[in-house]
């Protein structure tokens, strides 16, 4: 379980994040919405210790991650895979050794057999041809990077997976299948997920409840359908600014 208690964070004069409450249940996955600029990848950097706070608490399984030793702190991230907005792929590696690095138990990392196994494993699980291994970045179209993105995060068997904008920068058909690929791990990976996107379509796709974070707190969490009927100001500007009919995703 992520547990976030009055998280504070400013850059200079900016105040980013401002009492943040905001948590993940055991096995659930939960879609971090907002407008581009709010603060959704800092939060999500924040959980995972790349970040430090200025003010609150973050606790991931009772552990207080902004009290964790650098020691600590690599464990914790060994359960955690994270997804980054453009890929992070290394151009001077090809894509085996770019999902090798998210191997991050050593004795496995160093283990070729287990790596090959492991790596062909993952690569047929983002729904790539097995040949891609043998490919470096700048051969694959943005989809496939997005994908190798996601196999590199799941290579190390994690308990959480977070996502930051996993289909930005793509057209609709690739960020269709790049949700219903997050959605499908999930589900057979059994893992708990925290997914920032501003494309309220796929997060109603995706997730089981939503949280929505304007001017630094989250004004609402809950479910697309508690969405849907909500009342709040913020929740409903933000969903008839992406709906011409909202009521399409009950």
């Amino acid at each position: 379980m992520i547990e976030v208690h009055n998280l504070v964070k400013r850059f200079g004069k900016q105040t980013v994040l401002n009492g943040v409450e905001f948590e993940v249940r055991e096995g659930e996955t939960v879609a971090l919405l907002g407008p581009s600029g709010t603060g959704k990848s800092v939060l999500l950097k924040t959980i995972i210790g790349l970040i430090k706070p200025d003010q609150g608490t973050v606790y991931i399984d009772g552990k207080d991650v902004c009290k964790l030793n650098r020691k600590e702190l690599s464990e914790l991230r060994s359960r955690i895979g994270y997804v980054f907005q453009n890929g992070a792929l290394f151009d001077s590696m090809d894509v085996f050794e770019n999902v090798r690095l998210g191997i991050t138990d050593q004795d496995k990392y160093t283990d070729l057999p287990y790596v090959r196994e492991r790596i062909a494993e993952v690569i047929r699980l983002v729904n790539l041809p097995a040949d891609t291994i043998d490919k470096f970045p700048a051969q694959l179209s943005g989809g496939m990077r997005k994908r190798v993105g996601i196999a590199r995060a799941i290579a190390g068997s994690p308990k959480y997976l977070l996502y930051d904008e996993p289909t930005s920068g793509l057209d609709p058909v690739n960020a269709d299948i790049i949700d219903g690929l997050v959605q499908r791990l999930d589900h057979e990976l059994g893992v708990t997920s925290v997914m920032v996107t501003h494309d309220v379509r796929g997060a109603f796709r995706v997730a089981d409840r939503l949280a929505l974070l304007s001017e630094g707190k989250i004004v609402m969490q809950g479910t697309p359908q508690e969405f849907l009927e909500s009342k709040n100001e913020k929740v409903r500007e933000f969903l008839e600014r992406d709906f011409d009919n909202p009521s399409f995703a009950a």
